[in-house]
Parts: structure tokens; sequence; C-alpha cells
């Protein structure tokens, strides 16, 4: 199966969705620096850097899947939520490459803020616009954590599929076990230069994380959040005002902060992924990314409705 991803980034979803069997015929995105770290990491895969407004999907007629995770602010409780009102919604963008490559399924990710009261109307609007598309589709609250990834971090998923096809798509099923503490996750890369509080640090960082925050380009260098966040990581030992270039050293004292890479991999991005750009860059890739292994979940579930279908539809074939 195939796919577009508007929206990249650093590449979370492109991961989640490689994983479930998709492959990607375009990926769009506009930041330099994400669109290196996606041809870094996969230079076989077509980038395209450019803003999704610019893009037209009619040469991808017939694939699959079109996927993304379109811009969070015009929705999200940090900012004004002013959903249509705000010039970075692409929901419109979306709808338009859905109705141009008339593909299988559709999948957007997005802040739970989408989910609250206020966007009750635009929430419907997208159902009927799918609707008169021919699709049929939902909208639910994905918890990260419930996939195996070591974080609080709320989704909300869009998943829309052929009319005929929505009998064979059910979301994914929570994990019974439980995602690893940060401490646990991490210990291997905080004590990596012989830090000798780490074994007591462990014993401290013993739940999963907060949500990780990538912030946008409207504001300053990275951090681990609004003050809120801040203390919750102060409870793990974390401190939360800044990301480190490295691990702690031997005698290092006070509160370790994380690294990019420690970072990366609460996300549940693997060891592997290469990021580019300086650490404000690379941060901001990684804090608004989709993790994997949620998108893989979703993707999943997509891949096996798709398959489901295509085997009922040629099996009628056949018999006819």
């Amino acid at each position: 199966m195939n796919c577009i991803e508007l929206c990249a980034g650093g590449g979370g979803q492109a991961i989640g969705l490689e994983a479930a069997g998709f492959q990607a015929q375009a990926l769009i995105e506009i930041d330099l620096h994400a669109c290196a770290t996606l041809r870094l990491n996969r230079p076989l895969w077509r980038v395209i850097e450019a803003d999704v407004k610019l893009f037209d999907a009619i040469g991808y007629k017939g694939i699959d899947l079109i996927a993304g995770g379109v811009p969070c602010p015009p929705f999200s409780v940090a900012g004004k939520q002013l959903g249509a009102d705000d010039e970075r919604d692409l929901f419109p963008e979306a709808l338009r490459l859905v109705e141009e490559a008339r593909l299988q399924a559709v999948l957007l990710e997005n802040v739970r803020g989408l989910l609250g009261p206020g966007f009750t109307t635009y929430r419907e609007n997208l159902r009927l616009s799918l609707t008169k598309l021919g699709y049929t589709s939902a909208i639910r609250l994905i918890q990260a954590s419930d996939h195996g990834v070591s974080q609080l971090r709320p989704r909300a998923i869009i998943v829309a599929v052929k009319h005929q096809l929505s009998e064979y798509f059910a979301w994914p099923i929570r994990q019974i076990s439980a995602p690893k503490t940060v401490g646990d996750l991490l210990y291997d890369l905080i004590s990596v230069n012989g830090w000798s509080h780490a074994p007591q640090w462990r014993e401290q960082a013993n739940t999963i994380a907060p949500t990780i925050v990538g912030g946008s380009k409207k504001h300053g260098g990275p951090d681990l959040g609004p003050t809120r966040a801040k203390r919750a990581w102060l409870q793990l030992g974390v401190d939360g005002h800044g990301i480190a270039d490295e691990a702690p050293h031997v005698e290092f004292g006070g509160l370790p902060r994380l690294t990019t890479r420690m970072v990366a991999r609460i996300q549940g991005f693997p060891d592997d992924w290469i990021f580019s750009g300086k650490k404000t860059a690379v941060y901001r890739q990684i804090g608004n990314a989709f993790p994997p292994p949620a998108a893989r979940a979703v993707a999943e579930q997509i891949a096996m409705c798709i398959r489901l279908g295509k085997r009922v539809f040629s099996s009628v074939e056949v018999t006819v």
C-alpha cells in the first residue's frame, strides 16, 4: 500500500506508517530542517519542501492513504483557539487533496483541543465534507501511552474510509502492558557519562512523562513546556527549563536536563533516527511529532481495513 503525508515534520508519523506497511509516495513539509531530517534517514523518499497550499494530488489518484499532522495552534489551549479563522488551519487543504487523490482512507492528527465544545460545529463540518466526498469518518482521543509510549500524550485522531470500507475499520486496542517509566526508559542515556546519582534518579523518575511540548517558531528556544509541565518534570527529578547538550557527568549535582535524544526516545522515535538542525530546530521536530508507535497502531488498523475491503470486493467480482 502507498500513501501521501502532509506536514510530515521530523518523521514521527512517517515512521509509524512505514512500520504499518505503507510506502511513502510523497511527503510534503515546509520546514527545511525537517525536510533534511527526512532525506537524511530515508534517501529514497520523495520529500517535497513546500507549503501544502501549493501542492496538488491530482497525479496521485488511486493511492491508498493520505495522512497528516496539520498544524495544532488553531486548536491548542496554549494558543488563541481561532480554528477556521487562524491562517495556519490546513484542514481545508487536506480536504482539497483528499478530493483530488480519490484515495481509500484518510488519517489526520491534531491536539485534543480540537475535541473541545468550542469546535463542535467545526468538527461537524469536517464530517459532512468527508461524507460528501464519499467517506465515513470518526474522531477519537488516542493516548500515546496506551500504545507503548512513555508519555501522557492525548491526540485527536480523525480516520475516514470509503463508505464501502467502513464496516472493516476498528480503532486500535490499548496495550495490556504499561509503558516504561522515564527512569527505566532513559537510564542508559542519563548514565552514559558515569553520573554517580543516576541510580537514585532512576528511582525518582518512576512514572511516564508529561506531554512533550514542541512549541512554535513564534516562541523562544526549547524547554519542556509551560509551568504546570515543568512542575511535573520536577517531580521526576528533571529540570524542564531547557534542553542539555549532553548527559550529566560523574560529579554533576542538582537536577539534570534532558537531551534531544532523550526526548526523542520518550516520543517513541528509534535511537537510529537522526535529526538535522541545531538544538532548537531538532527539539521542535521531536516535540511536534505524532509518536511513531501510536501512529503505527492507528495505521495498522487502516491497513487491515483496506486489505479486508479489497479481498471482499475481489471475491465478489470473481463470483459475479
